[in-house]
């Protein structure tokens, strides 16, 4: 059923390192929950690369001392999932009222029409053999009740896979009656390099052998730029959208650089678990 039509502010944050990055994610948050600015759909970067872990992650799975010496940031997520390492990619992030149509419902609901918007802009992309992941419809294997640390290893529902790999990976926080679901879709790159930081040195091959980036699918490079075209397009497509190119506020401004100070750059929050 199509949706009434809604006008969403549309964010190219560009690069930033991760604490900048989960920092503005999270004052977007908190300024939807005041009615100070629209539903957003934000794209940015991450430079250095940083491995972000989940908002309920321990931090004994990072292999500290190996991110020191490649220079990679570490970061905690406000919201949930596993590992990630933020590199060659594009990341997107929705921050929308709960009551908003085409976030409302659940976690799987929201992933469900969410998904949706993502998966018209891989097609326009070129990506091959594209489907939602639905679990039910999938045969679980003999070792899936022993989660790893990879969020990349392991498609959750409703999220995008390819020819069975897994292309984006998502995750959900919810608070003050918002929904803020961001994620992530390799561009280029070796998928396993986040094996060389964890504590537990996972299997690289098992990694590539669950996921893949855009160039490996495509056969070419897509650039970021190029990305956040097309993954847009798709969203306002499917999702009934006028996205209207934006700015953050000076308020949302203001409360990113707190919650970077406070928050995102500090070991209190970092590795708290």
């Amino acid at each position: 059923m199509p949706h009434p039509k809604a006008h969403w502010r549309l964010l190219n944050s560009g690069i930033a390192d991760g604490a900048t990055n989960m920092a503005i994610d999270e004052a977007i948050l908190r300024a939807v929950a005041k009615g100070l600015v629209p539903p957003t759909l934000r794209f940015y970067q991450w430079n250095p690369p940083c491995l972000s872990l989940g908002q309920a992650q321990a931090a004994s799975e990072v292999d500290w001392e190996a991110c020191r010496a490649r220079g990679y940031h570490v970061v905690r997520r406000p919201t949930g999932g596993r590992a990630i390492l933020h590199t060659d990619e594009l990341t997107y992030s929705v921050t929308a009222p709960e009551s908003e149509p085409r976030v409302e419902g659940g976690i799987v609901a929201s992933y469900r029409r969410l998904s949706l918007g993502l998966l018209e802009g891989l097609r326009l992309m070129g990506v091959p053999g594209i489907e939602v992941h639905h679990p039910e419809a999938v045969e679980v294997s003999s070792d899936s009740s022993t989660p790893g640390p990879v969020c990349f290893e392991v498609p959750s529902t409703y999220e995008i896979t390819v020819n069975g790999k897994k292309l984006v990976g998502s995750a959900q926080a919810r608070r003050e009656g918002v929904v803020l679901q961001h994620g992530t879709l390799p561009l280029v790159g070796d998928i396993a390099r986040i094996c060389d930081v964890l504590a537990s040195h996972p299997d690289p091959a098992r990694v590539r052998a669950r996921a893949a980036t855009v160039e490996a699918v495509v056969g070419r490079s897509i650039s970021f730029d190029e990305a956040v075209e097309v993954i847009a397009r798709g969203m306002a497509s499917t999702l009934d959208l006028e996205l209207e190119p934006g700015e953050l506020s000076p308020q949302e401004r203001a409360w990113a650089d707190e919650l970077h100070r406070t928050r995102y750059s500090t070991d209190e929050w970092n590795r708290r678990l």
